[in-house]
């Protein structure tokens, strides 16, 4: 049985630090991207190997690169030039028992579904070009992986941390509360220069909020500078309107600060995304599986999406401190703030870390020791809870970018 430490935190919380900063890349960042299309082919695997074989067969497709296209913005509409092309690589299953797994078809049906649901104006048809490079995985790892069809137990196929905080302050709020309106279904419709690649950087100074959000622009919805510079009005507005509804802080928001009106240096695009000309992307190298990138929180370098939800400790243990500090606050009402950090060992059961280490932050007059045994509990139940959270997983419930 492993050890769960519980200490009582005694350094002040982010909110109450007199500088903050939280960063949000959106859905149609570069980074994001490749977040999402692995995520999303992890999830057609998991699905087309429950339908086929009965249950999740070993796959880990966590390493997806973009590079870049080339376009020619224009006022009124533009065009993409050289196409972005994406590298989709990691390791699938690709036959059990004599059955043969059509990984490719997967790969393609599920990227380009993907990118036919979220952007509004990139065809991924004809602006992107996709590459699979997704292999079978090792000999040791497939048989380790196998082992819980045995047992019934799923082994660790990784030695990895995953870390967790609740609940979110004012500044994390806001960032995620913009760049959710920003990409909303609703905006899109009423505002469709907006682009789907919005970053979103937050800096809280003492109860100052300032805003800098970085905004693709869809060239064919835009006349001209007059129109463009109306328009980046408009999404400021939206920025301190859903700010507003989280926070009562001062806020502002500035839009595109690098723009040059004069030299025609504006944030135009023709797809909605800066992966067309100005960019490229990685898994990992944006948002934790929070959303957030968040510097003055305790976060941790692991890529979770892509990863599968069985075996892979490196999505799960991210998702489950998550999942256990925010019933950790929800809860019990003796705790403010919770910090989870979570390690596992290759070859060792997924239940049972070798590290799990729970900081807590009290009401005044509170001692540790009244909510020990509440905290064991839930840290407990939260792991008993693993077979109901890898389904979440699959069905897209929970987020992990």
């Amino acid at each position: 049985m492993f050890e769960v430490t519980i200490v009582s935190m005694n350094t002040p919380s982010a909110d109450n630090l007199a500088l903050e900063v939280v960063e949000r890349k959106g859905l149609g960042h570069p980074d994001t991207l490749c977040d999402a299309l692995a995520e999303t082919l992890s999830q057609t695997l998991c699905r087309y190997y429950i339908e086929h074989f009965g249950f999740i067969l070993h796959h880990n497709v966590d390493k997806v690169l973009l590079c870049g296209g080339a376009s020619h913005a224009l006022f009124g509409g533009g065009e993409v030039t050289t196409p972005i092309e994406i590298f989709l690589a990691g390791r699938a299953t690709s036959e059990y028992k004599g059955k043969k797994v059509p990984v490719e078809a997967l790969v393609r049906e599920s990227c380009r579904n993907w990118l036919r649901n979220h952007f509004h104006a990139l065809d991924p048809d004809r602006h992107v070009k996709l590459h699979s490079l997704i292999r079978p995985g090792s000999i040791e790892l497939v048989d380790l992986y196998l082992r819980q069809e045995q047992t019934g137990v799923a082994m660790a196929n990784d030695t990895s941390c995953g870390v967790g905080y609740a609940p979110l302050d004012d500044l994390e709020r806001v960032v995620l509360n913009v760049e959710a309106l920003l990409n909303s279904a609703s905006i899109k419709k009423a505002q469709p220069a907006i682009g789907e690649d919005i970053k979103v950087m937050g800096v809280r100074r003492a109860n100052s909020i300032q805003l800098t959000l970085a905004c693709a622009f869809i060239d064919r919805y835009v006349s001209d500078v007059d129109d463009y510079m109306d328009k980046k009005t408009q999404v400021s507005a939206l920025a301190l309107q859903a700010a507003r509804q989280v926070t009562a802080m001062e806020v502002t928001a500035d839009v595109n600060t690098a723009d040059d009106s004069h030299k025609g240096g504006l944030y135009l695009t023709v797809t909605g995304t800066s992966a067309e000309a100005g960019d490229d992307g990685e898994v990992g190298r944006g948002n934790r599986a929070n959303g957030l990138i968040t510097p003055y929180r305790p976060m941790n370098m692991e890529a979770a999406a892509g990863k599968n939800p069985v075996t892979h400790v490196g999505k799960i243990y991210n998702v489950v401190a998550q999942q256990i500090t925010n019933t950790l606050v929800r809860e019990l009402p003796e705790i403010e703030e919770a910090y989870c950090y979570l390690v596992s060992r290759i070859g060792y059961p997924v239940h049972e870390p070798q590290v799990a280490d729970l900081h807590v932050r009290l009401t005044a007059g509170v001692s540790l020791t009244t909510v020990q045994a509440a905290v064991r509990e839930i840290f407990h139940a939260q792991f008993n809870q693993l077979k109901s959270l890898r389904q979440a997983l699959v069905n897209g419930t929970i987020k992990v970018y």
